[in-house]
């Protein structure tokens, strides 16, 4: 019974895991940061529409805005550097989205494996 537990917590923790998986790979394929973010908006909308837990809107707001700031920290301390540079004139507009929800989905991990 434990195997079988542990295999649903991995599977649900998967499931999570694929808005932040599809957003990853459209990096290469969607070239305009513009388009990129919009279609980042849709899948966040749409994967919270299908299941929405508590405070996730809490969390995305809140890894939205923190990975802004850590994102400029690590620029201007040369940290990292991005060709890619449509937010600020200094990264690209998606990422802090990829990010918010990436804090989403490792919320909802946090909750699997404690259960």
């Amino acid at each position: 019974k434990s195997t079988k537990k542990v295999m649903n917590k991995i599977f649900q923790i998967l499931l999570n895991a694929i808005p932040v998986l599809i957003m990853i790979g459209l990096i290469p394929f969607i070239l305009n940061d513009y388009l990129l973010a919009v279609v980042y908006l849709c899948i966040i909308f749409i994967a919270l529409l299908l299941k929405r837990k508590q405070n996730d809107l809490l969390v995305l707001v809140f890894g939205f805005m923190i990975m802004i700031v850590s994102e400029y920290l690590f620029i201007i301390t040369g940290v990292e550097t991005f060709n890619r540079n449509t937010l600020f004139g200094l990264m690209p507009l998606w990422l802090p989205l990829l990010w918010a929800y990436g804090f989403v989905a490792i919320k909802r991990s946090i909750e699997i494996l404690n259960k």
